[in-house]
């Protein structure tokens, strides 16, 4: 088999293999017979060997001896690797998530701006406009069009909080944001990028306090909006 052709092999084994643990479709604590795995997706040993390697650095198999390598319960997964959260989502709206997710962001953005506003940098100020110029013109265009100037913004306030572990939370703002726009199933307002704009207003003006209350207010309000976008869900299903 040429390099390519493994490589191959090796993505498709991780992909179908993580998919099936996150879905549910193999259960916590189930073994993983390498044997099986290959006949399964007709790949040589060291194909299943190194997807199971990727698998386990992000929490999903574990091993022991004597017994092999098995499903990790859940507590152990890597919730915020970007792999898994793709694969979570790939077919459905998880609503636990966008609660759980909404929780953080009201926990971190508003700390995330209020740092923001003490540490930017002119590069960062720049980024921030240059993002909110992006949600302006976004506005009555696709909806994946806001989404993504959406992200944009998120992901320069992030960078100029200037702190690493803070940095991190880039990819679950992300997916919880991709995920809104699934279920709210909204599209970007001039409202909003005003509200947008409150942010980056009370960090060029470098007013900490003031960044933190525009972000909460800003969160809260997404908040709002998926719990609206709930209400609407369950009338629809109950017609």
């Amino acid at each position: 088999m040429t390099e390519i052709g493994r490589a191959g092999a090796h993505d498709r084994v991780v992909s179908s293999l993580g998919a099936a643990i996150v879905n549910g479709d193999i259960g916590p604590d189930a073994d993983l017979d390498v044997p099986a795995l290959q006949d399964r997706f007709a790949v040589s040993r060291t194909a299943v060997r190194e997807a199971l390697r990727v698998l386990a650095a992000k929490g999903l198999v574990g091993a022991r001896p004597r017994r092999g390598t098995f499903v990790a319960p859940r507590q152990q997964w890597a919730l915020l690797d970007a792999d898994v959260l793709r694969w979570r989502f790939a077919d459905r709206v998880d609503e636990r998530f966008l609660d759980e997710l909404g929780e953080v962001r009201l926990t971190v953005e508003p700390a995330v701006a209020r740092m923001a506003a003490l540490r930017r940098t002119d590069r960062d100020l720049a980024d921030l406009e240059d993002a909110l110029a992006g949600m302006r013109a976004a506005v009555g265009r696709p909806v994946g069009e806001h989404v993504e100037a959406d992200l944009a913004f998120h992901h320069a306030l992030l960078r100029a909080a200037h702190n690493e572990l803070m940095a991190q939370m880039t990819t679950a703002i992300e997916a919880g944001l991709r995920l809104r726009d699934q279920f709210v199933h909204t599209a970007l307002t001039g409202e909003s990028a005003d509200k947008h704009a409150e942010v980056l207003l009370a960090v060029r003006r470098q007013r900490p306090r003031a960044a933190e209350t525009a972000m909460r207010a800003l969160v809260e309000r997404s908040i709002a909006d998926v719990e609206l976008a709930r209400q609407v869900h369950g009338e629809q299903s109950g017609r």
